[in-house]
């Protein structure tokens, strides 16, 4: 096998290769619960990270974390690798990190509010056309006076002084009804109770951290733990899949026609980035998708069908690994025929036919030729991963964990002075100021327990930002107010 190449598998003396220069052409593995999904992902997964290709995965079900590991013999991994002809086969680990929004089985992952931006945010909170315009209000009204959206309260904070002074605001940024603010409140705390306050803070990852390799040129995987997120926040789990390739898109150097890509990604349960997801959200990954690849980066999806992919993005999948469809009822048969029409004809392959006989770890496969243009498709056996096929344990995790070069940088969480502290420093400067003031016209009297309304608007008034803090809020593609 030449050095830029990747065997996926093969049978019958017919083994299928991919060009690494077309990994960033993205990809789909698709096909029923328990046909090989995941070990498809395993070895291209491995396959990248030998070839020095850093590796962004979501790991679902905790069964990728054995990637870390070696894979141990067995009589079945022997017949497939002797009925593929194999010749290099080495049981090897990979560098690894862990990582995981909860903290739990990796180190934590956070970002901040102002850098997933509105449009993901009103997307994750599941806000109508009204309540999404007062959170780009709110963004805006962020950026104008400096103020730092950086973790929960920070924004709860912002509505509220919003919802005080939305009078003021009106000219200038629109209607701001207290019915919204209330209702983006609540939908906050359901957020809230999701975990996403683990989220949304500092120390915010840095993205170059997905994009490492190790002393000996492999490339890292840095395996996301989701079995709970996807469980708890199917949302926030689709909203930060898609803020990662966003910021990776704004952040890369065009790379051109690589021998290789720069990092590849893996995101399975791929349906819940497009489920229920605003017709202009599905647009921006849409462009997304089709610019990342001049930088460098590949894009690969895991779903259950091809079909739970928008056309416009399923169209740009050069890579396609279909494992076993089931045929039930009639819209089984109907989604079968469909699924059977993404792919390039073999005459020798009935493809529909084949999608539902395919046994576990076989799978129908097409690749891309060096020109860009779809080979025909193969039936083949998946090649046996060279790592270990199921989880590690929880004293392994550990030990890989105690000797990960990030333990100490994203561990303990930082509050920094942001839009919460500042309001709050204004609105009690207010107060003072004008209990000193009372003070010095009656001195006689004993303040009283009750603010009359001027003193109301004048707290609410001063929570007021006059000054920046000396640079704008950048966001994203997707965090962007309009876009661009």
């Amino acid at each position: 096998m030449a050095v830029k190449e990747i065997l996926l598998g093969g049978q019958n003396d017919v083994q299928v290769i991919m060009d690494a220069a077309m990994g960033n052409r993205h990809g789909i593995i698709s096909g029923a619960t328990g046909t090989g999904k995941t070990i498809s992902l395993q070895i291209l997964a491995e396959a990248y990270s030998q070839l020095g290709v850093p590796v962004f995965l979501a790991d679902i079900k905790g069964d990728l974390s054995g990637i870390a590991r070696p894979g141990k013999t067995h009589e079945k991994i022997t017949e497939r690798v002797e009925k593929i002809q194999i010749s290099d086969f080495n049981f090897r680990a990979n560098p690894t990190i862990f990582w995981d929004i909860f903290a739990k089985k990796g180190h934590p992952v956070r970002t901040t509010i102002s850098e997933i931006g509105p449009l993901l945010l009103a997307h994750m909170l599941e806000l109508n056309d009204t309540q999404t315009g007062v959170i780009y209000s709110c963004f805006k009204i962020a950026d104008d006076e400096g103020l730092l959206l950086l973790d929960l309260k920070d924004l709860r904070s912002m509505l509220s002084w919003m919802g005080d002074n939305a009078k003021e605001l009106k000219s200038d940024y629109g209607n701001i009804s207290s019915a919204s603010i209330g209702a983006i409140q609540r939908r906050l705390l359901v957020l809230d109770e999701q975990g996403a306050a683990e989220f949304f803070g500092e120390p915010a990852i840095q993205l170059d951290d997905f994009c490492r390799t190790d002393f000996s040129g492999n490339g890292v995987i840095s395996v996301l733990d989701a079995t709970d997120l996807t469980q708890k926040s199917p949302r926030l789990y689709a909203a930060f899949l898609l803020w990662l390739l966003s910021d990776l898109y704004e952040t890369l150097p065009e790379v051109g026609d690589a021998e290789k890509p720069k990092v590849v990604l893996f995101f399975d349960e791929a349906h819940l980035l497009f489920e229920n997801a605003p017709r202009v959200l599905v647009d921006k990954i849409e462009q997304i998708v089709r610019l990342i690849r001049s930088k460098g980066v590949g894009v690969y999806f895991i779903s259950q069908s091809p079909l739970d992919i928008p056309n416009d993005v399923l169209g740009q999948l050069g890579l396609k690994i279909q494992h076993a469809l089931r045929a039930y009822t009639p819209k089984d048969k109907k989604v079968i025929s469909a699924v059977a029409e993404t792919f390039r004809d073999n005459p020798n392959i009935d493809v529909e036919q084949v999608i539902t006989e395919l046994k576990t770890g076989e799978a129908l496969v097409s690749v891309l030729n060096k020109d860009g243009s779809p080979t025909p498709v193969e039936r083949i056996l998946i090649r046996p991963p060279e790592s270990q096929m199921g989880p590690v344990s929880q004293e392994e995790r550990t030990d890989i964990m105690s000797r990960s070069p990030y333990k100490d940088r994203y561990d303990e969480d930082i509050d920094r002075e942001s839009a919460y502290e500042l309001l709050k420093q204004r609105a009690d400067k207010a107060f003072n100021e004008k209990e000193n003031e009372q003070t010095q016209k009656s001195p006689s009297k004993k303040s009283r327990g009750r603010q009359s309304v001027g003193e109301a608007m004048l707290k609410s008034v001063a929570r007021s930002v006059g000054s920046t803090l000396g640079r704008r809020i950048v966001r994203g593609l997707l965090g962007s107010l309009l876009g661009r």
